[in-house]
């Protein structure tokens, strides 16, 4: 009865996008679009942080091209909900999709939703993905595929049911790492290949042949590249940019965790940060971080320079976002999973060809959500409705526009943090709270929510927590293998 009732509502999906693709208007002069997605990129690319300035000169190329958010910020700090949020404009909190092992597809809120290369195709584009756009892993032979979604495409690359091509993983886990940590991939090595034969560049290879092409509709291709996730095995070449007696390390006090709440703590992988300060192995873990940085700017590189030299230069809109941020030891945390600023805040660039903003940064914050929208309202495609996030063209089009925009990030179900230009405002499941200012406290070292003068503050802040939270939808996959993937 179950297979019947799916069978049922896969013919209505069906029915229903080949009557919205009569409507398609789409013609030639219509804008392509060059979606890159790039893996745990943190604000240590492209000049977001002052802390550190990672290697990143073709990213830093793409920026002068466009508008560089530097306020976006991730729906939620976990790769699954993060890219079904980018891939519906729908929230964690609207779709009940909260976690990895969660397969978005079978969520009965999303069942019907048109999905945003969906979309582009029925209104008449010809819409190519390869690489990592949903989400996927090369932990385990069943996560290359993941949650790979092969409707919407004409062609995936390397095929519709796989999203990431064979990867080169030396024998062996816990090269450098520890075992108590995914099962030793936490880890790191120098490999002696050369960069052709990493996953990565086999996805690029795809895209620049087809980049190199005249297509016959607009094009819209989606290239993933799954550099700097885990395990950073990466050419020994990009670890040499980073010499290990020049690696920086986060600040990280040593108290830095006594006034955050309890909710706070048993989010935070604090041990795995003490198991890399005690084995002296913080700057080596952060140098192959860097690495793998450096190796995907030059994927970047490669994609921007074959559609510069391609028929399809003078008229592609490019998009750069990374699904979240990531922890090196900043609040004695690694990796994603909480809701502070280096979890949730993102790089994100939107270089429009036809717009005078080129170079500038946006300060106003942003939100992942706002891509769907602002790539329809760019494309001039017929509206989308059901959409939580907001078309970003009036900031591509002034930067500096005023904005009182507060942007929410959820990680689980009832924990949220509302970011505005100046604050950010944590509040958990169990009711207690994070408030940091900043403008003095930037890397939120001093957690103001106890102080009584900022109770009307957190009241106007707390406007940006979503009126309810859906119920987890579909349920957790207990013995999937994603529960390792991120």
């Amino acid at each position: 009865m179950a297979d019947h009732f799916k069978l049922i509502c896969f013919a209505a999906f069906l029915i229903a996008n080949v009557t919205h693709a009569a409507h398609g208007k789409v013609s030639a002069d219509h804008p392509n679009v060059l979606f890159i997605a790039v893996d745990d990129l943190n604000t240590w690319a492209m000049g977001l942080s002052s802390e550190y300035l990672a290697k990143t000169p073709h990213m830093n190329a793409l920026a002068k091209r466009g508008v560089l958010f530097s306020n976006a910020h991730c729906a939620a700090p976990v790769c699954s909900p993060s890219r079904v949020s980018v891939m519906t404009g729908v929230a964690p909190s609207t779709s009940g999709v909260y976690q990895n092992k969660q397969d978005w597809r079978e969520c009965s809120r999303l069942r019907d939703h048109v999905t945003l290369p969906q979309h582009f195709r029925n209104q008449g584009y010809k819409v190519i993905g390869g690489g990592k756009l949903y989400h996927a892993a090369n932990l385990s032979e069943k996560m290359l595929t993941g949650y790979l979604d092969p409707r919407p495409w004409h062609e995936y690359f390397p095929s519709k049911q796989r999203q990431l091509p064979d990867e080169f993983i030396p024998p062996g886990n816990s090269r450098h790492g520890s075992n108590q940590f995914y099962g030793g991939r936490f880890d790191w090595d120098a490999l002696d290949i050369d960069d052709s034969e990493m996953g990565d560049a086999k996805v690029v290879a795809w895209a620049e042949t087809q980049l190199s092409r005249q297509h016959d509709k607009p094009l819209f291709i989606g290239v993933g590249i799954y550099r700097p996730h885990i395990p950073w095995y990466t050419p020994k070449k990009w670890f040499s940019e980073y010499p290990i007696d020049d690696v920086p390390l986060p600040t990280a006090s040593e108290d830095d965790l006594i006034d955050i709440p309890n909710a706070a703590k048993a989010m935070s992988k604090h041990a795995w940060h003490g198991w890399l300060v005690e084995n002296e192995k913080w700057d080596d873990a952060v140098q192959a971080y860097l690495a793998s940085v450096s190796f995907a700017d030059a994927m970047v590189g490669r994609l921007l320079a074959a559609l510069d030299r391609g028929p399809l230069a003078e008229n592609t809109v490019i998009v750069l976002w990374s699904d979240h941020g990531y922890h090196l030891g900043h609040k004695q945390h690694w990796e994603k999973r909480v809701l502070w600023e280096q979890a949730t805040k993102v790089p994100l660039v939107i270089s429009d060809y036809r717009l005078k903003s080129s170079g500038r940064r946006c300060e106003r914050p942003v939100s992942l959500l706002d891509l769907y929208p602002t790539l329809v309202d760019l494309c001039e495609l017929d509206p989308v409705g059901s959409l939580d996030g907001r078309s970003l063209k009036p900031l591509l089009i002034d930067p500096a526009a005023e904005s009182d925009r507060l942007v929410c990030t959820t990680y689980k179900p009832g924990n949220h943090s509302v970011r505005s230009q100046n604050w950010r405002y944590i509040k958990y499941a169990d009711g207690s709270e994070e408030l940091y200012d900043h403008r003095a406290d930037p890397r939120e070292n001093h957690n103001l929510a106890t102080k009584p003068a900022h109770d009307a503050l957190k009241q106007r802040l707390a406007k940006g927590l979503p009126k309810s939270d859906a119920i987890t939808d579909p349920k957790l996959k207990i013995a999937d293998q994603t529960s390792h993937s991120k």
